[in-house]
């Protein structure tokens, strides 16, 4: 792995971390802000510490070494869960503002996905 590739890994892996670990603290303890902002795209309150319980969990799997199963999983649920997020402000007629967090942490997900080292992978074993 390049140098180069490893630092745009571990720049968007800790950024993505943060937002995850941020976001999912505040879901976690049902501040009232998050309840009246997910109810505001039409969800129910009762989703919140799911939500930020899979985000923490999530920021474990892709930081701990190893265990690269569990880190593709962690990936594909960001990737679903901001891509969700990004499409409800869509369908709910949101201003632009609103897409931005969502579609950062997307970005970060795929860019984080990408250039992960090869340790971090799924190696195939072919039959």
């Amino acid at each position: 792995m390049k140098k180069r590739d490893k630092i745009i890994y571990w720049i968007a892996t800790g950024w993505l971390s943060l937002g995850m670990v941020s976001t999912g603290v505040f879901q976690l303890i049902m501040r009232n802000q998050e309840i009246d902002f997910i109810a505001n795209l039409g969800y129910p309150a009762y989703i919140l510490p799911l939500l930020g319980v899979w985000k923490l969990l999530g920021v474990v799997a892709i930081l701990l070494p190893r265990f690269p199963l569990v880190k593709e999983w962690a990936y594909a649920g960001f990737f679903f869960a901001m891509s969700g997020a990004v499409y409800s402000h869509f369908a709910h007629g949101d201003a632009a503002k609103e897409f931005f967090g969502p579609s950062l942490l997307l970005l970060l997900t795929v860019i984080s996905w990408y250039f992960r080292p090869a340790e971090r992978k799924v190696s195939s074993v072919n039959p």
